[in-house]
């Protein structure tokens, strides 16, 4: 089955459960298939998957915005800051990773290849 269909089938399993959109198509993977990348949406996706992506993304990102607006000028150490990012990207991904997890086992959807 092509992505896009099987995408739009998940979707519609997705809305089904009465999840808000938001929980099942998140900006970030909005932005990715405007983008053209096939990734499935997040209850879909494979565990590890999930908790790699959301962890470097967000430990990236708010590691960029926290070094900028407090640590650079606390006198914070760079290594630290790389560490403190990474570490909470770690600890986001996989509270994440573990959300959508639940969600998927919660409301019994198949797996992304068996749709």
């Amino acid at each position: 089955m092509e992505f896009e269909t099987k995408r739009l089938r998940a979707l519609e399993l997705l809305k089904s459960t009465g999840m808000r959109r938001g929980n099942y198509e998140p900006p970030v993977v909005s932005l990715l298939w405007r983008m053209g990348f096939a990734v499935p949406p997040p209850h879909f996706a494979s565990f590890w998957g999930s908790a790699v992506f959301l962890g470097i993304a967000f430990g990236s990102v708010w590691g960029t915005v926290m070094w900028f607006l407090a640590w650079s000028h606390s006198g914070m150490d760079m290594h630290a800051a790389m560490l403190t990012s990474a570490v909470s990207g770690l600890l986001f991904g996989f509270a994440m990773a573990s959300f959508y997890a639940y969600g998927r086992r919660k409301h019994r959807l198949p797996r992304w290849k068996d749709l």
